[in-house]
């Protein structure tokens, strides 16, 4: 059974599923495709909540949408950096790619996970965040520095890589990386949050 962290993760992506997009419009189970039933009967078998948020425009191109969630599997329950870090790289990347849906879904998850609401706020704000732990510091500036300027500084690696080992180092990355890729379908996609959602503040990232 999953963690109630993860139950609740999953109650905030169903309530998400009402989202929309004109561009890559939800697709209707009874209109699926042999492809794309097939690949909605694995994503009920692997995550027990039918196809939601994300992975609705994804659904387009099934075989994308299923190795995309395959590989959320692993980036985001089972990670080396373990479920609060990782919420922590999710909110940088939903802030660096201005995705509202993606903070929208992981915000209060990442409050529940125990990132704290003055860390979350910041970087909704686009500030750094102060009071920071160590451990979220080295995630913080790795992750800011991949985004920003596309790579990582040796210091920066090298705090990473003492801390958490090389596989966390490319886990890290890969969190980045696998966020990235819904941040961008999504924005691509258009896909709008519920209307109980709020949108986050717009500026040149």
């Amino acid at each position: 059974m999953k963690p109630p962290i993860l139950l609740a993760a999953a109650l905030l992506a169903i309530q998400g599923i009402a989202a929309a997009s004109d561009r890559l419009p939800t697709i209707p189970p009874e209109k699926y495709s042999p492809e794309q039933q097939k690949a909605a009967e694995e994503f009920l078998a692997s995550r027990k909540v039918p196809v939601f948020g994300p992975f609705e425009p994804l659904m387009h191109s099934p075989q994308v949408m299923n190795q995309a969630r395959a590989m959320g599997d692993y980036l985001r329950y089972n990670s080396a950096l373990g479920n609060t870090l990782s919420e922590l790289v999710i909110l940088i990347t939903a802030r660096k790619w201005t995705q509202d849906y993606e903070w929208y879904v992981h915000y209060p998850i990442a409050l529940k996970a125990g990132i704290k609401k003055e860390v979350a706020d910041a970087i909704a704000e686009g500030r750094r965040p102060t009071g920071m732990s160590e451990d979220e510091e080295i995630v913080y500036d790795f992750s800011t520095e991949l985004h920003e300027n596309k790579r990582v500084s040796d210091r920066t690696f090298d705090r990473a890589d003492k801390r958490f080992g090389k596989k966390g180092v490319v886990d890290l990355t890969g969190i980045n990386a696998y966020y990235t890729l819904l941040a961008m379908q999504m924005n691509v996609a258009q896909y709008q949050i519920p209307k109980d959602g709020k949108k986050l503040s717009r500026y040149p990232d």
